[in-house]
């Protein structure tokens, strides 16, 4: 029997994979070995207590996701780590983290640490790389999520990377780009990953134009409803400028937008590293012609998917 696999549509289609980044403000990472049922947090090796947890944290005034990780060894003290954004022009997020005796340890501490971010902030400096492998989520992150994850543990062991880990992970959404990852602490997600794409963004070397078909965006710019429109504007911006780009701290805002969401005009405030200040202008709008009408998942609907494009970027005094 042939199964539909939503990742294989998807990239059969063309869709482009830009917007769809997730874009939480606070992501808390929990050290939980696999397997993972459907809901995460009912796992085997999961804390009842867990589940009231993320209940409870459903209605904070801040979005907040909670993700199951697992490295490639086991771990007697489980790490808990928590990357939140920060107010204002920035091109990161900041990251908490500790380890626990055991994970029931780990899940009471999680109130405390997202009460007081200066717990856990002494951390060793390290990029968190979480390769989604949920597959009793969704079947694509299975089948093309875990096996990239040895790919891309092979990749950094090979180029040495210390301070580089990669991690499974539970759903953080778009399963029809499997593989896909989340790069902390920069917040950036890509899909549709290859070998040869992941490790141009480990070095940030080779052709920038090749992240066009593989980037999701950027959390940073979440955390209102205009996300789709600033994050296909800040790729345009990224493409232009090249791997410098990731080093520039960014705030953006909203000019104007139509009330169907169709049109917006977006501005971009960018700091280099030299505290040079640009700032760019551009519309983005949909086209309506290169709308796609494929299932979001292995086991969904059909549904509309609406393609975003640029138009009339343009340099402004500050």
């Amino acid at each position: 029997m042939n199964r539909y696999f939503c990742a294989e549509a998807s990239r059969q289609a063309g869709e482009d994979p830009i917007g769809w980044a997730s874009f939480d403000e606070i992501f808390v990472m929990i050290e939980c070995p696999p397997p993972w049922s459907t809901n995460e947090f009912e796992s085997k090796a999961a804390p009842a207590t867990l589940i009231s947890l993320v209940d409870k944290l459903d209605n904070a005034e801040v979005s907040i996701r909670i993700v199951l990780i697992y490295g490639e060894a086991p771990q007697q003290s489980p790490h808990l780590i928590i990357f939140r954004q920060t107010p204002g022009i920035s091109n990161s997020y900041c990251k908490q983290e500790a380890q626990f005796s055991d994970i029931y340890a780990l899940v009471q501490a999680i109130p405390d640490y997202l009460s007081d971010s200066t717990l856990g902030a002494n951390a060793t400096p390290t990029r968190d790389i979480l390769v989604c492998t949920h597959g009793s989520h969704d079947r694509c992150c299975g089948k093309y999520g875990y096996p990239f994850y040895r790919q891309a543990l092979a990749i950094v062991r090979d180029l040495g990377l210390e301070n580089v880990r990669v991690w499974q992970s539970s759903h953080f959404g778009g399963h029809r780009f499997a593989p896909t990852i989340l790069d902390f602490p920069d917040g950036r997600c890509y899909g549709r990953l290859t070998p040869a794409t992941f490790l141009s963004i480990l070095t940030r070397q080779g052709d920038i134009q090749a992240l066009k078909n593989v980037y999701r965006g950027w959390g940073i710019l979440a955390g209102s409803e205009y996300l789709i429109a600033s994050q296909v504007m800040e790729r345009e911006l990224m493409l232009q400028h090249g791997w410098d780009w990731f080093n520039y701290k960014i705030a953006y805002r909203i000019v104007e937008e139509s009330a169907d969401a169709v049109f917006s005009r977006v501005e971009f405030t960018v700091v280099q590293p030299d505290d040079s200040i640009q700032c760019y202008q551009a519309e983005v709008i949909e086209d309506e012609g290169r709308a796609l009408y494929i299932s979001g998942d292995c086991d969904g609907e059909v549904e509309k998917l609406p393609h975003r494009i640029v138009k009339n970027l343009v340099e402004i005094e500050v």
